[in-house]
Protein backbone atom coordinates (compact mmCIF):
# COMPACT_ATOMS: atom_id res chain seq x y z
CA UNK A 1 0.00 0.00 0.00
CA UNK A 2 1.49 3.60 -0.54
CA UNK A 3 2.56 5.62 2.04
CA UNK A 4 -0.10 8.62 2.70
CA UNK A 5 2.19 10.21 5.60
CA UNK A 6 2.98 13.34 3.45
CA UNK A 7 1.96 14.13 -0.41
CA UNK A 8 4.49 13.69 -3.18
CA UNK A 9 6.95 16.55 -3.63
CA UNK A 10 5.87 16.43 -7.40
CA UNK A 11 2.36 17.25 -5.99
CA UNK A 12 3.61 19.83 -3.85
CA UNK A 13 4.75 21.75 -7.28
CA UNK A 14 1.54 20.96 -9.35
CA UNK A 15 -1.18 23.87 -9.93
CA UNK A 16 -4.44 21.98 -9.78
CA UNK A 17 -8.06 23.08 -10.92
CA UNK A 18 -10.74 22.42 -8.68
CA UNK A 19 -13.93 22.49 -10.88
CA UNK A 20 -17.37 22.78 -9.29
CA UNK A 21 -20.84 24.11 -9.66
CA UNK A 22 -22.00 23.67 -13.30
CA UNK A 23 -25.40 24.17 -14.17
CA UNK A 24 -27.26 20.76 -13.20
CA UNK A 25 -29.63 19.99 -10.06
CA UNK A 26 -26.64 19.68 -7.58
CA UNK A 27 -24.97 22.58 -8.57
CA UNK A 28 -25.14 23.48 -4.76
CA UNK A 29 -23.63 20.22 -3.34
CA UNK A 30 -21.11 20.10 -5.99
CA UNK A 31 -20.39 23.90 -4.90
CA UNK A 32 -19.74 22.61 -1.42
CA UNK A 33 -17.76 19.85 -2.47
CA UNK A 34 -16.20 21.83 -4.79
CA UNK A 35 -14.84 24.15 -1.22
CA UNK A 36 -14.58 21.35 0.40
CA UNK A 37 -11.51 19.82 -2.02
CA UNK A 38 -10.24 22.95 -2.09
CA UNK A 39 -9.43 22.93 1.48
CA UNK A 40 -8.19 19.96 1.58
CA UNK A 41 -5.60 20.20 -1.53
CA UNK A 42 -4.12 23.34 0.37
CA UNK A 43 -4.09 21.70 3.73
CA UNK A 44 -1.82 19.10 2.39
CA UNK A 45 0.43 22.08 0.36
CA UNK A 46 -0.94 21.80 -2.84
CA UNK A 47 -1.59 24.80 -4.85
CA UNK A 48 -5.20 24.56 -6.11
CA UNK A 49 -7.78 26.88 -7.24
CA UNK A 50 -11.56 26.59 -7.53
CA UNK A 51 -13.67 27.59 -10.82
CA UNK A 52 -16.93 27.31 -12.36
CA UNK A 53 -17.17 25.02 -15.07
CA UNK A 54 -18.94 28.51 -17.96
CA UNK A 55 -18.24 29.75 -20.72
CA UNK A 56 -14.62 31.39 -19.32
CA UNK A 57 -13.30 27.57 -18.43
CA UNK A 58 -12.05 26.69 -21.99
CA UNK A 59 -10.40 30.21 -22.38
CA UNK A 60 -8.80 29.80 -18.89
CA UNK A 61 -7.82 25.96 -19.66
CA UNK A 62 -6.07 27.47 -22.98
CA UNK A 63 -3.94 30.58 -21.64
CA UNK A 64 -3.23 28.46 -18.95
CA UNK A 65 -3.96 24.71 -18.41
CA UNK A 66 -3.50 23.23 -14.90
CA UNK A 67 -1.01 20.51 -14.32
CA UNK A 68 -4.49 18.63 -13.29
CA UNK A 69 -7.98 19.15 -12.64
CA UNK A 70 -10.71 17.34 -9.81
CA UNK A 71 -13.83 17.39 -11.02
CA UNK A 72 -16.17 18.29 -8.27
CA UNK A 73 -18.73 18.15 -10.54
CA UNK A 74 -22.11 16.40 -9.79
CA UNK A 75 -25.09 15.36 -12.18
CA UNK A 76 -24.51 15.30 -16.06
CA UNK A 77 -21.35 17.49 -16.37
CA UNK A 78 -19.11 15.57 -13.88
CA UNK A 79 -20.92 12.64 -14.52
CA UNK A 80 -21.69 11.71 -18.11
CA UNK A 81 -18.44 11.90 -19.45
CA UNK A 82 -18.65 15.18 -21.53
CA UNK A 83 -16.46 17.35 -18.96
CA UNK A 84 -13.82 14.62 -19.34
CA UNK A 85 -14.14 14.69 -23.54
CA UNK A 86 -13.41 18.15 -23.04
CA UNK A 87 -10.41 17.92 -20.96
CA UNK A 88 -9.18 15.21 -22.84
CA UNK A 89 -9.33 17.46 -26.19
CA UNK A 90 -7.77 20.17 -24.06
CA UNK A 91 -4.61 17.90 -23.23
CA UNK A 92 -5.43 18.35 -19.49
CA UNK A 93 -4.97 15.64 -17.26
CA UNK A 94 -7.97 14.98 -14.41
CA UNK A 95 -8.41 12.55 -11.55
CA UNK A 96 -11.08 10.06 -12.12
CA UNK A 97 -11.99 7.36 -14.78
CA UNK A 98 -12.17 8.30 -18.70
CA UNK A 99 -15.08 9.63 -20.65
CA UNK A 100 -15.58 6.35 -21.87
CA UNK A 101 -15.92 4.78 -18.64
CA UNK A 102 -17.92 7.75 -17.31
CA UNK A 103 -20.46 7.54 -19.86
CA UNK A 104 -21.12 4.00 -18.45
CA UNK A 105 -21.35 4.61 -14.70
CA UNK A 106 -23.85 7.39 -15.45
CA UNK A 107 -26.26 5.28 -17.46
CA UNK A 108 -27.38 3.00 -14.42
CA UNK A 109 -29.23 0.71 -17.10
CA UNK A 110 -26.00 0.03 -18.98
CA UNK A 111 -23.97 -0.20 -15.80
CA UNK A 112 -26.01 -3.15 -14.21
CA UNK A 113 -25.59 -5.06 -17.27
CA UNK A 114 -21.70 -5.08 -17.35
CA UNK A 115 -22.20 -5.81 -13.81
CA UNK A 116 -24.58 -8.73 -13.96
CA UNK A 117 -22.79 -9.66 -17.09
CA UNK A 118 -19.37 -9.65 -14.89
CA UNK A 119 -21.48 -11.85 -11.92
CA UNK A 120 -21.81 -8.94 -9.91
CA UNK A 121 -25.19 -9.25 -7.91
CA UNK A 122 -27.32 -6.26 -8.88
CA UNK A 123 -31.49 -5.85 -8.41
CA UNK A 124 -33.32 -7.03 -11.47
CA UNK A 125 -34.66 -4.02 -13.32
CA UNK A 126 -36.87 -2.36 -15.94
CA UNK A 127 -35.79 0.92 -18.24
CA UNK A 128 -38.16 2.45 -19.70
CA UNK A 129 -38.35 5.61 -21.55
CA UNK A 130 -41.40 8.23 -21.27
CA UNK A 131 -42.20 7.87 -24.68
CA UNK A 132 -42.61 4.16 -24.79
CA UNK A 133 -44.44 4.53 -20.96
CA UNK A 134 -47.10 6.56 -22.73
CA UNK A 135 -47.21 4.52 -26.22
CA UNK A 136 -48.07 1.40 -24.67
CA UNK A 137 -50.09 2.36 -22.25
CA UNK A 138 -49.45 3.41 -19.03
CA UNK A 139 -51.75 1.30 -16.99
CA UNK A 140 -50.50 -2.09 -18.38
CA UNK A 141 -46.70 -1.25 -18.41
CA UNK A 142 -47.23 -0.73 -14.63
CA UNK A 143 -49.02 -4.05 -14.15
CA UNK A 144 -46.68 -5.89 -16.14
CA UNK A 145 -43.60 -4.33 -13.94
CA UNK A 146 -45.30 -5.32 -10.86
CA UNK A 147 -46.36 -8.70 -12.20
CA UNK A 148 -42.91 -9.18 -13.45
CA UNK A 149 -40.67 -7.77 -10.36
CA UNK A 150 -42.65 -7.43 -7.70
CA UNK A 151 -43.16 -5.36 -4.80
CA UNK A 152 -41.66 -3.28 -3.01
CA UNK A 153 -39.94 -1.69 -6.42
CA UNK A 154 -37.23 1.25 -6.59
CA UNK A 155 -37.96 3.88 -9.21
CA UNK A 156 -35.26 6.28 -9.92
CA UNK A 157 -33.79 8.45 -12.61
CA UNK A 158 -32.10 5.70 -15.19
CA UNK A 159 -29.33 8.95 -15.17
CA UNK A 160 -28.69 11.33 -12.17
CA UNK A 161 -27.61 11.23 -8.47
CA UNK A 162 -28.24 12.24 -4.97
CA UNK A 163 -31.32 10.69 -4.80
CA UNK A 164 -33.21 13.33 -7.11
CA UNK A 165 -36.34 11.93 -8.72
CA UNK A 166 -36.01 8.49 -6.64
CA UNK A 167 -38.86 6.71 -4.84
CA UNK A 168 -39.71 3.52 -3.21
CA UNK A 169 -42.96 2.06 -4.43
CA UNK A 170 -44.75 -0.24 -1.88
CA UNK A 171 -48.34 -0.67 -3.14
CA UNK A 172 -49.10 -0.62 -6.86
CA UNK A 173 -51.14 2.48 -6.55
CA UNK A 174 -48.20 4.30 -5.87
CA UNK A 175 -46.35 3.40 -9.32
CA UNK A 176 -48.08 5.83 -11.75
CA UNK A 177 -47.15 9.10 -9.40
CA UNK A 178 -43.65 7.34 -8.78
CA UNK A 179 -43.10 7.49 -12.43
CA UNK A 180 -44.18 10.98 -13.05
CA UNK A 181 -42.22 12.23 -10.27
CA UNK A 182 -39.29 10.23 -12.18
CA UNK A 183 -39.81 11.87 -15.28
CA UNK A 184 -39.42 15.18 -13.93
CA UNK A 185 -35.98 14.65 -13.74
CA UNK A 186 -34.81 12.52 -16.49
CA UNK A 187 -36.87 11.25 -20.11
CA UNK A 188 -36.15 7.04 -18.83
CA UNK A 189 -36.96 5.72 -15.66
CA UNK A 190 -35.31 2.83 -13.87
CA UNK A 191 -37.34 0.49 -12.35
CA UNK A 192 -35.99 -1.73 -10.15
CA UNK A 193 -36.98 -4.65 -7.51
CA UNK A 194 -36.68 -3.15 -3.35
CA UNK A 195 -34.42 -4.99 -1.76
CA UNK A 196 -33.93 -4.88 2.02
CA UNK A 197 -31.36 -4.54 3.94
CA UNK A 198 -28.64 -2.36 5.40
CA UNK A 199 -27.53 0.41 2.94
CA UNK A 200 -24.17 0.86 2.59
CA UNK A 201 -21.45 2.77 0.65
CA UNK A 202 -18.23 1.29 -0.38
CA UNK A 203 -15.40 4.20 -1.66
CA UNK A 204 -12.53 2.91 -3.54
CA UNK A 205 -9.23 4.42 -4.54
CA UNK A 206 -6.11 3.93 -6.13
CA UNK A 207 -2.88 4.74 -4.71
CA UNK A 208 -0.57 3.35 -7.09
CA UNK A 209 -1.15 -0.38 -6.37
CA UNK A 210 -4.30 -1.19 -7.53
CA UNK A 211 -7.92 0.06 -6.33
CA UNK A 212 -8.66 -0.91 -2.72
CA UNK A 213 -11.58 -0.44 -0.72
CA UNK A 214 -12.05 2.06 2.12
CA UNK A 215 -14.26 1.27 5.22
CA UNK A 216 -18.06 0.69 4.02
CA UNK A 217 -20.09 3.63 5.37
CA UNK A 218 -23.31 2.37 7.02
CA UNK A 219 -26.54 4.51 6.23
CA UNK A 220 -29.76 4.88 8.38
CA UNK A 221 -31.85 7.59 6.89
CA UNK A 222 -34.35 8.16 9.60
CA UNK A 223 -37.36 8.33 7.13
CA UNK A 224 -36.08 4.84 5.68
CA UNK A 225 -35.50 6.53 2.16
CA UNK A 226 -31.94 8.16 1.13
CA UNK A 227 -32.93 10.98 -0.97
CA UNK A 228 -31.93 14.22 -1.29
CA UNK A 229 -33.21 15.52 1.86
CA UNK A 230 -31.78 12.39 4.30
CA UNK A 231 -28.51 13.25 2.02
CA UNK A 232 -27.81 16.80 2.55
CA UNK A 233 -30.08 17.96 5.80
CA UNK A 234 -28.21 17.54 9.32
CA UNK A 235 -30.21 15.14 11.35
CA UNK A 236 -31.80 13.56 9.20
CA UNK A 237 -29.83 10.58 8.82
CA UNK A 238 -27.02 8.62 10.97
CA UNK A 239 -23.43 7.30 9.67
CA UNK A 240 -21.68 4.07 11.00
CA UNK A 241 -17.69 4.12 9.46
CA UNK A 242 -17.37 1.80 9.24
CA UNK A 243 -20.23 0.09 8.94
CA UNK A 244 -21.64 -2.62 11.99
CA UNK A 245 -21.06 -5.50 9.42
CA UNK A 246 -18.88 -8.71 10.79
CA UNK A 247 -15.93 -9.29 9.15
CA UNK A 248 -16.71 -12.06 6.78
CA UNK A 249 -19.70 -10.06 5.16
CA UNK A 250 -17.64 -6.69 5.50
CA UNK A 251 -14.75 -8.47 3.38
CA UNK A 252 -17.28 -9.57 1.09
CA UNK A 253 -18.74 -5.76 0.62
CA UNK A 254 -15.38 -4.66 -0.12
CA UNK A 255 -14.76 -7.21 -2.68
CA UNK A 256 -18.08 -6.98 -4.42
CA UNK A 257 -17.56 -2.49 -4.61
CA UNK A 258 -13.97 -3.71 -6.22
CA UNK A 259 -15.23 -6.02 -8.54
CA UNK A 260 -17.78 -2.97 -9.18
CA UNK A 261 -15.09 -0.33 -10.06
CA UNK A 262 -12.81 -2.70 -12.71
CA UNK A 263 -15.82 -4.05 -14.37
CA UNK A 264 -17.09 -0.84 -15.28
CA UNK A 265 -13.21 0.03 -16.05
CA UNK A 266 -12.95 3.43 -13.33
CA UNK A 267 -9.50 4.90 -12.35
CA UNK A 268 -8.37 6.77 -8.90
CA UNK A 269 -11.76 7.23 -7.46
CA UNK A 270 -15.20 5.94 -6.79
CA UNK A 271 -18.02 5.09 -4.73
CA UNK A 272 -20.33 2.13 -5.05
CA UNK A 273 -23.80 2.09 -3.48
CA UNK A 274 -24.91 -1.16 -2.13
CA UNK A 275 -27.35 -3.13 -0.16
CA UNK A 276 -26.60 -5.51 2.23
CA UNK A 277 -29.16 -8.27 2.48
CA UNK A 278 -30.40 -9.97 5.84
CA UNK A 279 -27.90 -13.31 4.52
CA UNK A 280 -25.09 -11.07 3.93
CA UNK A 281 -25.40 -10.76 0.29
CA UNK A 282 -24.34 -7.63 -0.99
CA UNK A 283 -26.55 -6.15 -4.40
CA UNK A 284 -24.78 -2.98 -6.10
CA UNK A 285 -27.27 -0.15 -6.78
CA UNK A 286 -25.20 1.78 -9.03
CA UNK A 287 -21.28 2.91 -8.98
CA UNK A 288 -20.93 7.25 -8.66
CA UNK A 289 -17.33 8.11 -10.57
CA UNK A 290 -17.91 11.58 -9.39
CA UNK A 291 -18.67 11.33 -5.14
CA UNK A 292 -19.14 13.93 -2.88
CA UNK A 293 -17.13 16.30 -1.26
CA UNK A 294 -19.70 18.03 1.47
CA UNK A 295 -19.90 17.58 5.28
CA UNK A 296 -22.49 15.24 5.04
CA UNK A 297 -20.88 12.68 2.30
CA UNK A 298 -19.59 9.58 2.22
CA UNK A 299 -16.44 9.11 1.09
CA UNK A 300 -15.17 11.65 3.32
CA UNK A 301 -16.50 9.53 6.32
CA UNK A 302 -14.81 6.89 4.60
CA UNK A 303 -11.48 7.85 4.37
CA UNK A 304 -11.81 9.15 8.34
CA UNK A 305 -12.61 5.55 9.06
CA UNK A 306 -9.35 4.56 6.82
CA UNK A 307 -7.07 6.57 9.56
CA UNK A 308 -6.35 8.56 6.14
CA UNK A 309 -6.05 12.44 5.65
CA UNK A 310 -8.18 13.67 2.90
CA UNK A 311 -5.90 16.39 1.43
CA UNK A 312 -3.35 13.59 1.54
CA UNK A 313 -5.44 11.34 -0.33
CA UNK A 314 -6.39 13.70 -3.15
CA UNK A 315 -2.77 15.08 -3.45
CA UNK A 316 -1.95 11.41 -4.36
CA UNK A 317 -4.42 11.08 -6.90
CA UNK A 318 -3.47 14.28 -8.42
CA UNK A 319 0.25 13.11 -8.63
CA UNK A 320 -1.01 10.38 -10.65
CA UNK A 321 -2.96 11.69 -12.81
CA UNK A 322 -0.81 14.74 -13.92
CA UNK A 323 1.83 11.51 -14.17
CA UNK A 324 -0.47 9.99 -17.01
CA UNK A 325 0.35 10.19 -20.61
Amino acid sequence: MSPQSEPTTAARDLRVLVLAGGLSYERDVSLKSGRRVLDALRSAGVEAELRDADITLLPALRADPPDAVVIALHGATGEDGSLRGVLDLCGVPYVGCDARAARLAWDKPSAKAVLQEAGIPTPDWVALPHDRFSELGAVAVLDRIVERLGLPLMVKPAQGGSGLGAAVVREAAELSAAMVGCFAYDSTALVERYVTGMDVAVSVVDRGDGPESLPAVEIVPRNGVYDYAARYTAGLTTWHAPARLDDEVADRVAATAVAAHRALGLRDVSRVDLIVDPQGQPHVLEVNVSPGMTETSLLPLAVEAAGLDLGRLLATLVDRAAARP
